[in-house]
């Protein structure tokens, strides 16, 4: 029988989260043209996946009985999804030589000119491997793997490098933010939205320490005034994860040799803003009774 309204032991402010942190996500499948019905089999899916994977049993076999118990999902589907081998996340081939291309370009303090913008650099150098060219940057990163000249031609393609008259190249921004290219904003749509829920449930949980998950969020402001709050918010966030990636770089460098040197970190800042008036629901709805106004000054 479908399941059309939450369990009774299921708290109804956690239903509410949910439908939050769904319309996005669903605007964005029908934008796509992800049907419902495709998603419900994905569904399925990730759900024998995680409970596998999350919540064993110590020292007990995981069953296709109790994975059913857990999810709802019919045994003969958990048994079929379990014995399908497993999708690997793939990701543009570039990426990760480009973005630890900029990373390093803007943390590298002998890359920079006196007020710490990224310096321009020739495209050549008599060393191969010098940090003084291009070439010779993306070849102690690449290890030989690719040559410099694809990847400058792959960072033209997605706006993010120019090359001028003399042939210095010139980083056109701070961060691996492509202006073009669809799968790799895909591809860091799907990295962040995946940590910063991460990190939410985590805390939810209540498990410790904490991870750092705060906003500021303020309504009836004018429109002039939400330009100038996108500006401040697009200098203090570059501003920190330029400090952030900083210090990462270093860190990883000196953590090279060490055993211990298996974990990951994601530290991202967002801002938002809409005209909430002109997008009330339908009366009727059920967020509508729910979109509680904000405080005047709130620092979550």
């Amino acid at each position: 029988m479908q399941e059309t309204s939450p369990p009774d032991q299921v708290n109804t402010a956690v239903i509410t989260a949910l439908r939050k942190v769904l319309r996005p996500i669903v605007k964005f499948m029908i934008a796509n043209q992800i049907t419902y019905t495709y998603l419900s089999n994905m569904l399925k899916a990730i759900y024998v996946e995680v409970a596998e994977k999350d919540f064993p049993v110590a020292g007990k076999k995981q069953t296709d009985s109790r994975i059913n118990l857990l999810t709802g999902v019919h045994r003969k589907d958990v048994k079929r999804l379990r014995a399908e081998p497993e999708d690997l996340e793939s990701r543009p081939a570039n990426i990760s030589i480009g973005s630890q291309l900029v990373a390093r370009w803007v943390g590298d303090k002998s890359l920079l000119n006196p007020d710490n913008s990224p310096r321009k650099l020739p495209l050549q150098d008599d060393d191969e491997f010098s940090n003084k060219s291009f070439e010779g940057l993306v070849s102690n990163i690449a290890k030989g793997d690719i040559r410099p000249r694809v990847v400058l031609d792959e960072l033209m393609r997605l706006d993010m490098v120019e090359l001028d008259p003399e042939h210095n190249v010139i980083l056109k921004t701070k961060a691996f933010t492509p202006n073009r290219g669809q799968q790799e904003k895909l591809f860091f749509f799907g990295k962040n939205i995946q940590d910063h829920l991460c990190a939410g449930v985590h805390n939810l949980g209540g498990e410790q320490p904490p991870f750092f998950d705060r906003s500021v969020y303020y309504d009836e402001l004018s429109a002039d005034s939400i330009a100038q709050l996108a500006e401040l918010a697009d200098k203090l966030g570059m501003d920190a994860l330029i400090q952030m990636n900083e210090k990462a770089l270093a860190l990883q460098t000196a953590d090279q040799e060490l055993a211990d040197a298996s974990y990951r970190m994601n530290f991202g800042i967002f801002n938002y803003n809409e005209n909430y008036q002109a997008d009330i629901l339908p009366a009727g709805e059920e967020d509508q009774q729910n979109d509680i106004p904000a405080p005047r000054s709130p620092l979550t």
